[in-house]
């Protein structure tokens, strides 16, 4: 299933509003890269909202909520043309979570963090199957530069459940 082009433009306004809204977002990154389904790669890009850190109680973990929107290019992979599920379909995704966080805020291991996101998503491929999908990332976030890894699964609830993992590199800022 394709997002009618009618609606792209409204999901970029409402994804670019959230985003741009100085009360929302305290940082705002780009990040692109190759995503791999088995070993099949294609170019995936993520807009991401980072919402101000949180302490959990007296712990030395913190939280913040972030919001992202992505997209995840169709590929072509002859075996699965004939399938009830091919691997064509461009992916449009959006997701609310928490990142998760350890140590004081000066600590040389407080940029590296851990994520998950719920997400709904428009395309069905053998990657991503089902509407919804559950988006796991580990990565290190500085000031203006990010790295991460990211997986994008359904958790084996609807078969088939390949799953997009994805390498990302990002530039941001502060809002």
């Amino acid at each position: 299933m394709r997002v009618p082009a009618a609606l792209l433009p409204a999901i970029l306004g409402l994804s670019l509003a959230v985003f741009a809204s100085p009360t929302s977002a305290t940082h705002l990154e780009i990040q692109g890269g190759r995503s791999y389904m088995d070993s099949y790669g294609t170019n995936a890009v993520f807009v991401e909202g980072i919402f101000d850190e949180h302490m959990i109680g007296d712990s030395r973990f913190s939280w913040s909520p972030d919001v992202s929107a992505g997209f995840i290019n169709g590929r072509d992979v002859p075996r699965y043309r004939l399938s009830k599920y091919t691997t064509s379909d461009d992916v449009y995704l959006l997701a609310a979570g928490a990142r998760l966080h350890y140590g004081d805020t000066d600590s040389w291991y407080h940029p590296l963090f851990l994520s998950f996101q719920p997400a709904a998503q428009s395309g069905r491929t053998q990657a991503l199957s089902t509407g919804y999908e559950f988006v796991s990332t580990l990565g290190w976030q500085g000031k203006h530069f990010s790295v991460q890894i990211r997986h994008v699964s359904n958790a084996s609830l609807h078969e088939p459940n390949r799953g997009e993992t994805m390498a990302l590199v990002g530039v941001g800022f502060d809002l």
